[in-house]
């Protein structure tokens, strides 16, 4: 059996926290690595296969972690076996591998009567891929959960890790309008997510402030700054990503380092990947195939998008 290779973002943290100890002082790691996205929501009817291959390819890469958005597509089944399988495919990946939780996952799962299966189908997952303080797969990673705080025991799929001086985190934010629901009284999923995402927000940016963080970087499934809704000829569809959109301007706005969040509703347009600024807040969508960003301290910008040659966007 071969050894894998240290990956080079280990080797530079090992060697700094010696050197801080040394020295009896506080360390940062140096900001020059790189980290991997996949997003699995967009499998369609290549199922498990793409998902192999993209942690194939992200195991062969020299990252730092991978970030795996959603374990299923909305064709695939919901049952507790598809889960299990998925599970144990992301335990066998070489990299530390964090899941940020995608609609399909949950949202459109149905009971054997054909009924909204949802709710339960988001607290299985819950119970099989989020429980426990290191990431999955080889290489694990020490996180921290919403859920350690008692009035948000709920969500554990909104985590946080740091690399270096960069604070990273998922935050659940559906694809499909946030799962808002048009039909009246049915929105008690989507109203009690939006506090406890705002509380989460408010967290991590205070969290990165005190330590004096360089940037964060957010995860989803939704892409909280594309267009609203079409209105219906009938009646308007609220924004379920309006609330968080604004509170994202707000919380960047304040907060000195790049803010940059990653989604997973990439143009339909095959253009390459690329990260779109506003001021000190940016944005990126994941598209088929898995993406690469580099975060690098002689970037004019801290991160940018690279391709399967290592070239730079």
């Amino acid at each position: 059996m071969t050894s894998r290779p240290v990956p080079r973002i280990l080797l530079y943290t090992l060697l700094t926290v010696a050197t801080a100890l040394v020295a009896g002082r506080g360390w940062a790691a140096p900001q020059d690595f790189s980290f991997g996205v996949i997003n699995h929501a967009l499998a369609g009817s290549a199922g498990e296969e793409k998902l192999r291959r993209e942690i194939a390819e992200t195991d062969a890469d020299n990252l730092a972690f991978v970030v795996v958005n959603g374990i299923k597509s909305p064709s695939e089944s919901c049952d507790d076996n598809l889960y299990s399988q998925r599970h144990e495919m992301l335990s066998q990946a070489q990299n530390g591998i964090f899941l940020s939780l995608a609609g399909s996952d949950w949202i459109t799962c149905r009971d054997r009567e054909n009924r909204s299966d949802a709710i339960e189908r988001l607290a299985r997952m819950r119970d099989i891929f989020y429980a426990g303080e290191f990431s999955l797969g080889a290489t694990r990673l020490p996180m921290l959960r919403q859920s350690l705080t008692p009035k948000f025991r709920s969500y554990a799929e909104n985590t946080r890790w740091e690399v270096g001086n960069v604070l990273f985190a998922t935050v659940n934010l559906p694809a499909g309008n946030n799962h808002f629901l048009l039909d009246g009284g049915r929105n008690n999923e989507f109203e009690d997510r939006l506090i406890a995402n705002r509380n989460w927000l408010q967290h991590l940016f205070a969290f990165a402030a005190l330590k004096k963080s360089a940037a964060i970087v957010f995860f989803s499934d939704g892409n909280p700054f594309g267009p609203p809704p079409r209105r219906s000829f009938f009646r308007a569809q609220r924004d379920g990503f309006a609330e968080t959109r604004r509170l994202f301007s707000e919380l960047a706005g304040k907060f000195p380092g790049r803010v940059l969040v990653v989604h997973a509703q990439a143009p339909k347009a095959k253009a390459p990947a690329h990260i779109l600024w506003t001021g000190n807040l940016g944005n990126v969508g994941v598209g088929e195939r898995w993406l690469k960003v580099v975060v690098d301290d002689h970037l004019p910008q801290l991160f940018a998008v690279a391709d399967a040659d290592g070239e730079r966007r």
